[in-house]
């Protein structure tokens, strides 16, 4: 996609996992760690179309799931520790993880809407 100043923005993906704004690649996406600008301080292009639901949670519970899941398995039949260990191991590293992807994802999601011009379903 050419954006003015002959700079190409880099794919949807790449531009949404760094936070960045969908068309120009450079203005930020978030105000905070979760909730997005009202626009992009750089093109001035609105972000109330925006609208990721709960995609990222849900991928972000799948990620982190099979992650957890398997480490939790192998560490159970290679060392069988008691429960107390898997605790203080899986609780930390599933709520790590997941404050970690969570705002990557989110930032893809928004990406991938714009990208594909996607938009509310409308009857005719």
């Amino acid at each position: 996609m050419p954006v003015e100043n002959n700079r190409t923005v880099d794919s949807p993906a790449t531009v949404g996992l760094r936070g960045r704004c969908p068309r120009c690649g450079e203005g930020h996406l978030f105000k905070g760690y979760l909730s997005f600008r009202p626009s992009c301080e750089v093109c001035g292009l609105d972000f109330r179309f925006i609208d990721s639901a709960d995609g990222p949670a849900f991928f972000v519970m799948s990620i982190v799931g099979i992650v957890v899941v398997a480490l939790a398995m192998w560490v159970e039949f290679a060392y069988e520790p008691p429960m107390w260990v898997h605790a203080a191991l899986w609780v930390p590293l599933s709520i790590g993880l997941s404050l970690i992807l969570v705002r990557p994802l989110k930032g893809m999601m928004a990406a991938l809407q714009y990208s594909n011009k996607a938009a509310e379903g409308r009857f005719r």
